[in-house]
Parts: C-alpha cells; sequence; structure tokens
C-alpha cells in the first residue's frame, strides 16, 4: 500500500487497423519508442543499468519498462529531471481484426490545467504518428 494521494486521470486511444499482436511485438522493445512517442523522449534512448536514459522535454530522463508479455502491456515508469517519479500505464488490446492503444495521463501535483491539457494534447500527437508509422515499424 502506499499513502500516495490519487491523482486525477485521462485515457486517451487510437485504433489502429493491425492485429494487436503484430503491433505489440513491433513496438514494446525500449529502442523503437522515440521513433513515435516525442513526448517521452527527443533522443535515442541508451541502455542504463536497469532502466534507459534519454533526453526528454524538460532534460534528461531515466525510463524503466515493464518487461516484454502476453499481454499488450507496454506500462513504463519515467523519473524527470526533479527525481519524481511518472507511472504511465500504456495497453494494447485486440479492437475487432485491429488494435486499441490506451496511454493514461495522470495529473501531477502541481501540474497546471494548461500543462494537463498540453500534454494530452501530445499524447494525442503521438498517437497519431503511431497510427501513421504503424504499418512500416
Amino acid at each position: 500500500m502506499t499513502d500516495a494521494p490519487m491523482l486525477p486521470s485521462r485515457t486517451y486511444s487510437m485504433s489502429i487497423d493491425r492485429d494487436w499482436r503484430d503491433l505489440y511485438a513491433a513496438i514494446w522493445r525500449p529502442e523503437v519508442f522515440p521513433r513515435w512517442a516525442s513526448g517521452l523522449a527527443e533522443s535515442a534512448l541508451r541502455p542504463e543499468g536497469d532502466g534507459w536514459m534519454a533526453d526528454g522535454p524538460e532534460g534528461p530522463v531515466r525510463i524503466r519498462f515493464t518487461p516484454h508479455n502476453d499481454h499488450g502491456v507496454m506500462d513504463h515508469v519515467v523519473e524527470v529531471s526533479n527525481g519524481a517519479d511518472v507511472h504511465v500505464p500504456m495497453r494494447i488490446v485486440a479492437n475487432g481484426r485491429g488494435a486499441e492503444v490506451m496511454v493514461t495521463l495522470f495529473r501531477q501535483p502541481g501540474m497546471s490545467d494548461e500543462r494537463f491539457a498540453a500534454d494530452a494534447k501530445w499524447i494525442h500527437r503521438d498517437l497519431q504518428r503511431l497510427k501513421s508509422l504503424a504499418r512500416s515499424l
């Protein structure tokens, strides 16, 4: 159990016309994320210890990813420059013959309405990029 407060959240999704298992197999590896997830990293990810390092939008970030699994879970934890951990739940599930990619955004303590809205737009933009690249990954 944790004493952390509950955070407001929003889950965003994108339908992609590719079998969910194939899509997951194509994008689950951390080194693929920078090709479509600009909100996560602005540089290539570099392995370091049990995680990965990258240049994020607000400075260096350390990222830990959920191991490969049979359930389409792609959660990751981003340690931002102030040392805070930001948990990012991500799932790929079946949607008919295709996939539904879902990302949950938690509003962090002290985050302004404007910043929360900007992060939501960034997630939407990244999901759109993933959709446009889905066939070539």
